[in-house]
């Protein structure tokens, strides 16, 4: 039996991005250039709806952005000013067609299509209520209940619909929500998920507007970034303008601080702050903290990039590229026969024995899951003849799994959940390993350190403090309870 491989698989994944546009000729088209740029975020299916101004047609499919919206005829079926796109890594549901996102919805004040990334911690416990009260789920994403909620509220407009929906969620969410007369973009009210504003101008006209979960969406549209959406706000864009509401109590804001880490895409600007500096910054921190006589700092591409060079810079050890990724590999290779499956590592990257061998090699990559692909590069760049092999990383260990929306291993499956650092060396086979400090990630993003009585950002998977109630977690693990102490 053969399995499908990819070496991303011992990566955490991000859920989904999201795009809208709002008063932009051809704005699927528009949509579908920055589900391009966000293509980082998921790569499992894509769709977009688009709104003529009488009628919403929609265009979705599995696999890449380019594999479904490269076709013009595609681009030509989706006619209109208004569009909102989403591209998906599931964490909820099965991949398959029917969990594909926008989702749609014709409705008594029309129709109303939804695109969300993050995860609801309290789907399951909403689900089991609105089936009971007659809903038919079509899917089975988390992002469906927000469809019920919207059908089934008392309120009479759309806004107030949407608003009354959200309050009875929990979880992790940035939407983009499209309607015959409005493009909605929200935000939990944590903040946990990033969207942004952006404005695209026009010389013979008011000029349009983006929503979308980065601002490398808005450089390959042609906008400018406005500003960040904020923690609990509403933004209702329609012919009067940009609207704000904030309905929800105020929060503690709790930004993903992964985001810096991996997810986001180094050219982004996350919350007032470049990615890529952030990411040399955190680089540059974990040299201060772990550094070892070395003759080269080799990154794991890609994302250990950026860390790589801020390391490089604070230790005064040359640069270099120890290991060349190959980009022309997807994610769905299908390895031929059981006897190199070991090879897999391979497929992607490549050792640079001019670089490495001989040498004292420090390796820095952004995170470790299982530790699988870890092994598997530190054994690669010793049989190109490295010396001594030290692996550090740009983040602090993973001892918890996500439920935010961030595909993560359950916790048995992680390795700093399981083994002291030490042991982790061994295990990955690395002459020393480090993490950066919590602190000291804290420190490379501007804080003073992480004040445990209020954290700045959202780290659960760091530290097991979860700012988001886990009501289904708990639902289930109360059910089994139960189950466990009937009598046979």
């Amino acid at each position: 039996m053969t399995l499908p491989f990819a070496s991303d698989d011992d990566k955490f994944h991000e859920e989904c991005a999201v795009v809208g546009v709002f008063n932009s000729p051809d704005a699927a088209a528009v949509t579908a250039l920055g589900l391009h740029a966000l293509q980082h975020r998921g790569q499992t299916a894509a769709g977009i709806v688009a709104f003529d101004g009488s009628t919403f047609r929609s265009h979705k499919g599995l696999g890449l952005v380019g594999d479904n919206f490269s076709d013009p005829r595609i681009i030509a079926g989706l006619p209109g000013a208004s569009a909102i796109g989403h591209t998906r890594y599931a964490t909820t549901g099965d991949t398959v067609l029917r969990n594909v996102q926008p989702l749609y919805g014709d409705f008594e004040f029309g129709g109303l299509a939804i695109a969300h990334n993050g995860n609801l911690t309290n789907a399951l416990v909403l689900r089991r209520s609105l089936i009971r009260r007659g809903c038919l789920f079509q899917s089975t994403t988390d992002s469906e209940v927000f469809v019920h909620l919207v059908a089934i509220s008392l309120y009479s407009t759309v806004v107030d619909r949407l608003t009354d929906a959200l309050k009875q969620v929990v979880g992790a969410y940035s939407l983009v929500v499209l309607t015959d007369e409005a493009l909605i973009g929200a935000r939990d009210p944590h903040g946990v998920r990033p969207l942004i504003l952006g404005r695209i101008e026009s010389a013979h006209g008011s000029g349009g507007w983006v929503l979308a979960s980065e601002t490398c969406a808005l450089d390959i549209t042609g906008a400018h970034f406005v500003r960040d959406i904020e923690p609990g706000e509403i933004v209702v864009i329609s012919g009067q303008g940009v609207r704000s509401i904030r309905p929800f109590t105020p929060a503690p804001s709790r930004f993903c601080i992964f985001e810096y880490v991996y997810f986001s895409r180094p050219d982004s600007v996350v919350e007032g702050t470049p990615v890529y500096a952030a990411r040399k910054r955190i680089g540059a921190e974990l040299a201060r903290e772990s550094h070892v006589p070395a003759d080269v700092i080799v990154p794991v591409p890609d994302s250990g990039v950026p860390s790589a060079m801020g390391y490089a810079e604070r230790c005064g050890v040359p640069f270099e590229l120890g290991i060349i990724r190959n980009h022309y590999v997807g994610r769905t290779f299908i390895e031929p026969t059981d006897s190199i499956r070991h090879l897999g590592v391979k497929l992607k990257h490549s050792a640079n024995r001019a670089v490495l061998e001989g040498q004292r090699v420090v390796l820095v990559d952004d995170s470790i899951v299982r530790g699988t692909t870890s092994k598997k590069i530190v054994e690669m760049v010793r049989q190109a003849g490295a010396a001594e092999v030290h692996m550090r990383i740009s983040s602090p260990p993973t001892t918890h799994s996500c439920f935010y929306g961030i595909d993560t291993p359950e916790r048995g499956k992680l390795l700093a959940a399981q083994h002291d650092v030490a042991d982790m060396a061994g295990l990955i086979g690395a002459d020393s390993l480090a993490f950066v400090s919590l602190d000291g990630l804290y420190r490379a993003l501007g804080e003073p350190g992480r004040d445990p009585a209020a954290p700045q950002y959202c780290d659960a998977c760091f530290t097991g403090d979860y700012p988001i109630k886990l009501a289904d977690l708990a639902d289930a693990d109360m059910r089994q309870s139960q189950f466990a102490d009937a009598p046979a």
